[in-house]
């Protein structure tokens, strides 16, 4: 891997999933900064726009938003020797650019800590034990002999993508390993306070009041199946001036909620309904969300989607759940 990266490959693009968050946009811009240090042409394509809270781990034309510079985005991806695929697996997660790399004939790496890989990639650097692609970013500059060229910027990239996966170390983040890496990460310049601020303490006061309205107003709870709602329509998002990011963590918040291990997001985006499951202990959101709302992900934290109506999607979720009583129930 390393002999081939370092003599048959000039440009480089690294795209992460659509709709991205902070482990997608900093594992690729932390991997962008260390190929760029390292003398190759990289570059990083995200499919559509991203929370405006990560806007200062990148700049002007970095990363590139697919969506409002198509033209430059396909020449750059057209130009490139090889393809990076950072935290997803699946071509399906690509939004509008998975019609363009349909025929793609390009090399591609896959860097990614989610399950069951769909992707056919050249090489695959997969972990699902590690806390999140920006980890496992750090560990694959480390194995192929490039860590002298992340940077500050790389730094503080990779450990915004640790910080947000883990909810600031609060889950998935039990591995020493991780920890020898944020050490090294805060070695090399990276602002452990200021990722902390920017992601947790940079919200609007409409995001604020948002969040307020969905626990008073939108948050169901069904004590007999141990699991909590949350959904909210186009209309309403409209009412609270909706920015990507604002709904980000929001389904969370229901398992503070005594006795409820499994939480659910609802919201109404254009012609679908997208999907936040999260849960504690054993039970699997990802089985749930592959079987019936085209999903994937965690254990314990996954996405999917429905093209059925709010109001259909809702009431299929909530006839779902006698079925997975015993599940829900071995978490007392």
């Amino acid at each position: 891997m390393e002999e081939w990266l370092r003599y048959d490959v000039k440009r480089m693009v690294i795209i992460p999933h659509v709709n991205p968050d902070g482990d997608a946009i900093g594992s690729a811009l932390g991997l962008n900064d260390v190929m760029n240090n390292a003398g190759f042409e990289s570059c990083v394509i995200v499919p559509n726009d991203f929370p405006v809270y990560l806007n200062w781990l990148g700049s002007e034309g970095i990363p590139w938003i697919y969506e409002q510079n198509i033209d430059r985005c396909n020449k750059l991806i057209d130009q490139a020797d090889v393809l990076f695929f950072l935290d997803f697996n699946d071509v399906k997660r690509l939004g509008k650019l998975e019609e363009y790399l349909s025929t793609n004939t390009k090399k591609i790496v896959l860097i990614d800590h989610h399950p069951d890989p769909q992707i056919k990639a050249d090489y695959l650097f997969s972990d699902t034990n590690v806390s999140s692609t920006a980890e496992l970013v750090y560990d694959f500059v480390d194995a192929i002999g490039m860590l002298d060229h992340l940077g500050v910027k790389g730094a503080n990239a990779l450990l915004t993508g640790i910080i947000a996966d883990t909810g600031s170390f609060s889950h998935n983040s039990s591995r020493s390993p991780m920890y020898s890496i944020v050490g090294e990460l805060i070695k090399r310049g990276a602002d452990k306070e200021k990722i902390n601020e920017s992601l947790y303490n940079n919200f609007s006061e409409k995001r604020m009041r948002l969040l307020g309205y969905c626990l008073s107003e939108k948050m169901e709870i069904f004590p007999q199946y141990r699991t909590a709602l949350i959904w909210l329509s186009a209309e309403e998002l409209k009412r609270f001036d909706f920015h990507p990011g604002d709904t980000e963590g929001f389904v969370n918040y229901p398992l503070s909620v005594k006795g409820v291990v499994f939480s659910a997001f609802f919201m109404e985006k254009h012609d679908q309904v997208k999907i936040s499951f999260r849960s504690k202990g054993s039970f699997a959101t990802n089985d749930f969300s592959g079987a019936h709302f085209s999903g994937g992900g965690h254990r314990n934290a996954s996405g999917g989607e429905s093209k059925l109506s709010m109001e259909e999607a809702l009431k299929l979720f909530r006839a779902l759940l006698p079925e997975y009583s015993e599940r829900l129930e071995k978490d007392c």
